[in-house]
């Protein structure tokens, strides 16, 4: 007998919806019901970033979840304009579901030592540490663009303002670093490479169960079987289907885990 498809509803818990166009995001939106997806959580990049997100969570509500924040991989901003997105992010407290994404720049990093030229390593630590400190002060969770080394000094400073609740998306780091995440809870999500990382898929089977989530960071494009796709919020079943089968689990097991997961980390109506 054909096992029925699994009737639990998955969460994309990490997507740039501003950065597909409007014809895009009205098929997405239109589409996700017939995905089983039941809502996203779209990540900001910066200001404007964050205003179309408040756009698109007002006109789709219940199926996108803001969350606000300046995105690492780019230049700086200047003490104005951060000023003013912080002031502009407290004044939506009661909207957002997380401060993200916000993070260390690590990518931007190996591209300025490709060229020789170096990072402002304390001026984005001084920028992360601004929002952090917004996240704790409301008790906000927040979601964290921090891999490899730099995940290591954002766990500092996640312990030294108390922030229990960290989301590091797509997530690489040391074993020893995966090991003191852990046991902090902060929790990781796996993205469509997971069918197709070695590297991810080692994380996948050793990381706690109810530390995990599924993402797409859409627009974002993937390899393996997914070359050439529109990276949609459907894919989260693909992610779902290969976690389950790392960790020895149902489909439908693994779905009622990570959809409890995403709901509990973002206190969701789930």
């Amino acid at each position: 007998m054909q096992e029925k498809s699994p009737s639990i509803p998955s969460i994309d818990s990490h997507i740039h919806l501003d950065q597909y166009d409007d014809d895009a995001i009205r098929q997405m939106m239109q589409s996700l019901p017939n995905h089983q997806v039941e809502s996203i959580i779209a990540v900001s990049m910066n200001k404007d970033s964050c205003q179309r997100i408040e756009l698109l969570s007002r006109q789709y509500p219940g199926l996108v979840y803001p969350a606000y924040g300046y995105h690492p991989e780019q230049p700086l901003p200047s003490r104005q304009q951060t000023s003013e997105l912080l002031e502009w992010i407290e004044s939506r407290m009661n909207q957002l579901v997380a401060v993200g994404e916000i993070g260390l720049p690590y990518y931007l990093r190996q591209e300025l030592a490709a060229r020789e030229e170096k990072l402002d390593e304390a001026g984005y630590i001084q920028l992360l540490e601004q929002y952090l400190q917004l996240a704790a002060k409301h008790d906000k969770p927040v979601v964290l663009h921090a891999v490899y080394e730099d995940a290591d000094t954002v766990c500092q400073l996640l312990e030294e303002y108390r922030i229990r609740r960290a989301h590091f998306h797509w997530f690489k780091g040391s074993a020893a670093t995966v090991k003191r995440m852990a046991q902090h809870g902060y929790h990781i999500s796996f993205t469509p490479d997971i069918a197709y990382e070695p590297e991810i898929r080692e994380l996948a089977a050793l990381y706690p169960r109810e530390l995990v989530m599924a993402e797409t960071d859409g627009p974002w494009p993937f390899e393996g079987p997914f070359t050439g796709q529109s990276t949609h919020p459907r894919m989260t079943a693909d992610v779902c289907r290969e976690w389950a089968a790392i960790q020895g689990l149902s489909e439908y097991e693994a779905r009622q885990i990570l959809y409890a997961n995403t709901c509990n980390f973002y206190q969701l109506n789930g």
